[in-house]
């Protein structure tokens, strides 16, 4: 084993001084520990949560390329690479959120995935492990390694494939890697899940031991299976003429140029299989269960169905979450406002991020639909001033002066933002006429004359932060929860979309939105539209349907690092993402003063952002790389 190892070394600088390739395939020089990884189950162990030690950190804000920026704007006094990069400083010298090496916030995904590859050629050979064991650690690995190329595909686009590590005689040309087709790439990914699929555990989160959350079951594969194909369906892969002439001298066309309806229809079928098996395994939508000492509106009621859905305390009683991830006391003490009251800051709150008026405006009115399609609601005059009365005490603070873009918006929006004159249900008072309510304008309690963190929209997210958590006085009490990666409701939404795209609107696709939509606490699809809207059977055509599934999934799966990657596969984030970020001018103190739209940013997001740009140093060590569309 010593001697393969040194072989391998000079192999990996004979290689370096004739080329300066780049070695994205190569078996790390650290291979004469392999022989002791695998001597004995214990050991193997390790190596596979080394394995899953590459997972992205999903919850995180600076280190995330899917949540600042898209779902909330920072205020940026101490920029990290994340800001960095929706501030427009993203760069092929020095790329932000490189995952592609593991530099400037990102992980080296194709270290994880030579990692994978050890174990794959070496589980199966541990002395002290039932068959059955050993296959299910190896469907493990492979879950990961299907995983760790998707995350690649969705930020690079067409990526190398690292199929196996090369052996230590491979030839120069074989370890300068290229890209492959995107149909290629998707392929191989899901015969990877494929394959482990079979020998995951098939168990709901409740039924897993505590100590193993996270590690991945039969659901988590075909959630993910269902995912991958949706995204090689969507138009940002499937027959977009954008890249038509990004081609690969040796493998060819690597965006595909012909429309393909049958991508969907792949995606559709993946999507109904894993819900099939939610169901079988009896997994359901989240409904808050309410304490002794509780005694909920209806009205608080949907919107803790929301927020619960996503941030419960115990994953146990949650039987939504497929795929939880570890990365939320972090994340609640950087979102939660600094302050509720004059008793004090929050020790360890920031408070430092704020959804944007964009986003405040996305989510519908009570009726179920989008505020400028509902003629019972006031669009034109939503940012006149009114003030809280007792009709609206679960939402609105009575007696404080707010603006009527406030009122009479669905739950999920009460669930998710916390805006000034807002109810904040729980934070250690769990009595309807007893709840905090928030004030962001300046010189209040979460404003910018009190606080050295706060808003920049005037605005705070609501549904990551545990509803039981409490600030008082000085110091900040958090329940911690598991991030969910993947919740039932993904799963709802992309089979919704992919059997639109199919086969076009159906009573089984506005089943599985209707379904979403009635634990939210709003009408029908149908319902919406022939009832409040002056377009009765807009879900009939298949167009419009598209754009109420997308406004659905935004809305649904807002605050959870989702939406950036739909924006991208839908080819729209140059339209969304390109708009003026607007909030609040969030140090006026009357309402007159802050109640007026203020661009935040102007962000500009151009055809070259759909992928990242690869490190120009790594183009140069390997002459076959193709640098990324645009950069």
């Amino acid at each position: 084993m010593m001697k393969k190892t040194i072989k391998i070394a000079v192999l990996v600088l004979t290689l370096q001084g004739l080329s300066g390739c780049s070695f994205l395939d190569v078996v790390p020089d650290n291979v004469a520990t392999i022989e002791n990884a695998f001597s004995l189950r214990s050991a193997a162990r390790k190596y596979l949560y080394t394995c899953y030690s590459y997972l992205p950190s999903h919850g995180s804000l600076s280190g995330s390329v899917a949540f600042t920026g898209v779902e909330m704007w920072p205020l940026g006094y101490y920029p990290d690479n994340a800001t960095r990069f929706v501030m427009g400083q993203q760069n092929p010298s020095s790329p932000l959120l490189n995952f592609w090496e593991g530099q400037n916030g990102g992980s080296d995904l194709f270290q994880g995935i030579r990692d994978c590859n050890i174990f794959l050629e070496n589980i199966q050979r541990v002395p002290d492990m039932q068959q059955m064991e050993r296959d299910q650690w190896e469907a493990e690995v492979k879950f990961l390694k299907a995983y760790y190329h998707f995350f690649l595909m969705q930020l690079y686009g067409p990526i190398p494939l690292i199929r196996e590590n090369l052996p230590i005689d491979a030839s120069v040309s074989t370890v300068r890697v290229r890209r492959e087709p995107v149909d290629v790439c998707v392929d191989y990914i899901v015969s990877l899940i494929d394959e482990a699929v079979p020998h995951l555990p098939n168990l709901p989160l409740q039924q897993i031991d505590r100590a193993n959350y996270g590690r991945i079951t039969h659901l988590m594969a075909l959630g993910l299976k269902a995912k991958v194909l949706a995204t090689g369906a969507s138009p940002l892969f499937n027959g977009n003429s954008d890249y038509a002439d990004y081609i690969c001298p040796v493998n060819g066309q690597l965006f595909n140029q012909t429309y393909s309806a049958e991508k969907w229809q792949r995606a559709m079928i993946a999507a109904k299989e894993a819900i099939d098996n939610a169901s079988e395994i009896n997994m359901h939508l989240f409904y808050f269960q309410q304490g002794q000492t509780q005694n909920l509106s209806d009205i608080t009621q949907f919107e803790m169905n929301i927020r619960e859905a996503f941030a419960s305390r115990d994953a146990n009683i949650n039987g939504e979450v497929i795929w939880p991830n570890t990365n939320s006391n972090a994340l609640q003490s950087a979102l939660t406002p600094r302050s509720w009251s004059s008793t004090g800051l929050g020790s360890g709150t920031v408070g430092a991020y704020g959804p944007t008026l964009n986003i405040v405006e996305m989510f519908y009115t009570d009726k179920g639909l989008p505020i400028d399609k509902d003629p019972g609601w006031d669009y034109a005059g939503r940012d006149g001033f009114r003030i809280g009365d007792a009709a609206n005490k679960q939402h609105v603070k009575e007696g404080y002066e707010t603006v009527n873009l406030h009122f009479h918006r669905e739950p999920r929006f009460y669930a998710n933002i916390g805006f000034d004159g807002g109810i904040w249900y729980g934070q250690g008072r769990y009595n309807e006429g007893d709840n905090w309510h928030l004030e962001i304008r300046g010189g209040r309690f979460t404003g910018p004359a009190l606080t050295d963190y706060h808003s920049p929209t005037g605005y705070y997210p609501k549904k990551p932060i545990n509803y039981t958590n409490v600030i008082d006085g000085s110091t900040y009490r958090v329940t911690s929860y598991l991030f969910p990666i993947m919740r039932l409701t993904d799963l709802y939404l992309l089979y919704a979309e992919a059997a639109n795209e199919f086969g076009g609107p159906s009573t089984e696709v506005l089943d599985y939105l209707n379904a979403i939509r009635e634990r939210a606490g709003i009408p029908t699809v149908q319902v919406s539209w022939d009832q409040y809207s002056n377009q009765p059977g807009r879900y009939n055509d298949k167009n419009s349907l598209r754009e109420i599934i997308q406004q659905e999934r935004r809305i649904e799966l807002n605050n959870e690092a989702q939406i950036y990657w739909d924006l991208l596969r839908w080819k729209i984030a140059e339209n969304i993402l390109s708009q003026p970020m607007m909030g609040w001018d969030k140090r006026g103190a009357t309402p007159e003063e802050f109640y007026k739209r203020t661009v935040v940013h102007q962000r500009q997001f151009r055809k070259r952002d759909y992928f990242m740009p690869i490190r120009e140093y790594e183009l140069l060590r390997n002459e076959n790389l193709m640098q990324s569309p645009g950069w």
